[in-house]
């Protein structure tokens, strides 16, 4: 698989800025297009990746990558929605005797729930129980409702990792709710960057996997997913209209902390690897909440 194009959103001189990852550094881009461009959103919802991206041929970083903060790659993505259990082995942890699912579980997370690679996972005081999720996620480009699975690959303009941070406790807190458990400040991670999405063998059959202090916990195929991609777009783009800046997380393989015996949570000075085939490695650290 060829090296990706990336696209980050970053902290760096005092600014918020996006720009072209290159293995040398960051070519910073938002100085060319940032007054047309607020960032990345707006920069998928213009349907202008690829120029954006050839204006970067032939020029030298302006910064290295080691010196910036990464940001979210959208800083203001319009809605996260989220998938529960959709990989095979994950059904059967529930050991609940059901079958798979026929439609996608779903749940809503906010954007402030999320940081950039390279930031710390925050735990609060309230639980110790914060968990891992790895995970990918698409960003969708071109608006639709009701979209035909075999037209749903013509809506993602890119794709980008998620580490979807939970706190289990706090998601059995009512009979039926995970919401509470799922957004709190900065408990998960988005990035490094965006990939744009070029054609169905970026996400048909790539290799997904997390691992915290370099120890692998969880790898999985998408092509073992329960419910695709395209069925992911389709399913809800039937009851809400997808917008560009639109981003779907779609599910975690097995191999979280809560299912092992005892669970193993993370703590502060843990590091927490997703890695996806053609898109990169998103990397986070952990610590406690400041008081």
């Amino acid at each position: 698989m060829p090296d990706p194009t990336r696209l980050a959103a970053y902290h760096a001189d005092g600014r918020d800025r996006y720009g072209l990852v290159t293995d040398a550094g960051i070519i910073d881009l938002s100085v060319d297009f940032g007054h047309e461009f607020k960032g990345l959103k707006e920069v998928v919802a213009a349907g202008v990746l690829p120029r954006v991206v050839a204006a970067a041929a032939g020029r030298l970083p302006d910064h290295a990558t080691d010196a910036v903060d990464f940001l979210i790659p959208l800083a203001d993505p319009g809605k996260i929605i989220c998938v529960g259990v959709n990989f095979p082995d994950r059904n059967a942890e529930y050991r609940d005797g059901q079958a798979a699912p026929d439609r996608p579980s779903l749940f809503i997370r906010f954007a402030q729930s999320f940081t950039g690679h390279g930031q710390p996972l925050i735990r609060p005081p309230e639980s110790d129980q914060l968990d891992y999720e790895g995970e990918i996620a698409i960003v969708i480009g071109k608006a639709g409702r009701r979209i035909a699975p075999e037209d749903a690959y013509d809506h993602i303009a890119a794709l980008t990792l998620c580490n979807e941070g939970t706190l289990r406790d706090w998601v059995r807190h009512a009979k039926f709710n995970v919401t509470q458990g799922k957004n709190w400040d900065r408990s998960g991670a988005m990035g490094p960057w965006i990939v744009p999405f070029r054609d169905a063998a970026q996400l048909d059959d790539i290799a997904l996997t997390t691992r915290v202090n370099g120890e692998t916990r969880q790898h999985d195929r998408t092509s073992r997913m329960i419910h695709g991609f395209r069925q992911l777009v389709a399913y809800v783009s039937t009851f809400c209209t997808l917008h560009p800046g639109d981003i779907l997380v779609c599910g975690t393989p097995t191999g979280a902390g809560a299912r092992f015996d005892p669970p193993v949570w993370l703590k502060p000075g843990d590091v927490v690897e997703v890695e996806a085939e053609g898109i990169g490695t998103l990397r986070n650290t952990v610590m406690d909440e400041p008081c």
